[in-house]
């Protein structure tokens, strides 16, 4: 049986992936499904540079600004809803182009992950999240780091379900999750891929990463978030925890001066693109287009992109 076309284009974050992505969908007629952690989001526009309709040019655009803040979203979800989303924008004869940089997301959907819990006891799950609870995520995430360093490097300290999902998975089964995920990655994909990793030079990155943090704030990123804390969303929620939005929740707390909030944003941004590129330089079956060798010109790299696509 013939296996379903599917593009990927991923890369850090501020690469310019979304521009790319709907020059694309409308030269081979796609329609695009975000992987995007924190745009799947209601009421967070601007601390996740949401794409506008405007900007979507007509492109019909899947998973983004569909739930509530409250709510929970994980790579369970997304691995379901994205199957379904290929299915129906196959069944219109269109391209389904997977857009986003959150590897973790695009693996599971590639590899088909099987993410069977090894029982259904939540015991040590329950039991991890109290001691977050009481004593923050620095000591499972310390913890982590000596029986699974792989997935230390790729999770960051603060994502705290992530880190408890790693520290149970191996205490369940004696093995790190990394490994078992290495394991699942390695099976044969159901779809017939070409994935794209778009990237460029570390300063080009960082200082496009300084200028959009600076735009979220001029764009009223402050107001965004006293608006999502005035609905009673609890800092412990998975969108609360979005880059961007916990450091500003501290700055509205009355833990540092905005100026620490800019600052910390920028910083733990650089760190996630960082994160981005390792996790994306462990993936096989990656065509990498830098930026730099095409002189940043958006034509050239389309140009490139279709000839390895095979248009």
């Amino acid at each position: 049986m013939e296996k379903q076309k599917l593009i990927v284009l991923t890369g850090p974050t501020a690469v310019g992936k979304s521009k790319l992505s709907i020059e694309l969908a409308k030269k081979i007629g796609g329609e695009i499904i975000s992987a995007d952690s924190m745009q799947v989001y209601k009421y967070m526009d601007i601390g996740t540079d949401k794409i506008s309709k405007e900007k979507m040019e007509g492109v019909p655009h899947h998973l983004i600004d569909f739930l509530d803040p409250h709510e929970d979203f994980n790579v369970f979800t997304f691995q379901k809803l994205s199957k379904k989303a290929i299915e129906e924008i196959a069944e219109r004869g269109k391209v389904p182009i997977i857009v986003g940089g959150t590897g973790f997301y695009i693996q599971a959907v590639l590899y088909d992950i099987d993410f069977t819990e090894t029982d259904e006891d939540m015991t040590l799950r329950h039991e991890l999240e109290e001691r977050v609870k009481k004593e923050g995520v620095n000591g499972i995430y310390e913890e982590l780091k000596k029986v699974d360093p792989a997935s230390a490097e790729i999770i960051h300290a603060n994502n705290s379900k992530r880190v408890i999902r790693a520290l149970e998975y191996f205490r369940k089964t004696g093995r790190p999750i990394s490994e078992h995920n290495a394991e699942q990655s390695s099976k044969e994909s159901c779809y017939d891929f070409t994935y794209f990793v778009l990237t460029d030079k570390r300063e080009t990155l960082y200082s496009r990463i300084e200028k959009r943090v600076d735009q979220m704030i001029e764009d009223g990123l402050e107001d965004e978030v006293k608006k999502l804390l005035s609905m009673n969303i609890p800092k412990t929620a998975t969108s609360m925890q979005g880059l961007g939005y916990r450091e500003m929740i501290g700055y509205l707390n009355g833990e540092y001066d905005l100026e620490r909030a800019i600052y910390l944003i920028k910083r733990n941004t650089r760190h996630f693109a960082k994160r981005q590129l390792t996790w994306f330089k462990r993936e096989r079956d990656v065509s990498w287009i830098d930026k730099e060798q095409f002189d940043h010109n958006d034509e050239l790299i389309m140009k490139e992109m279709l000839r390895i696509y095979g248009k």
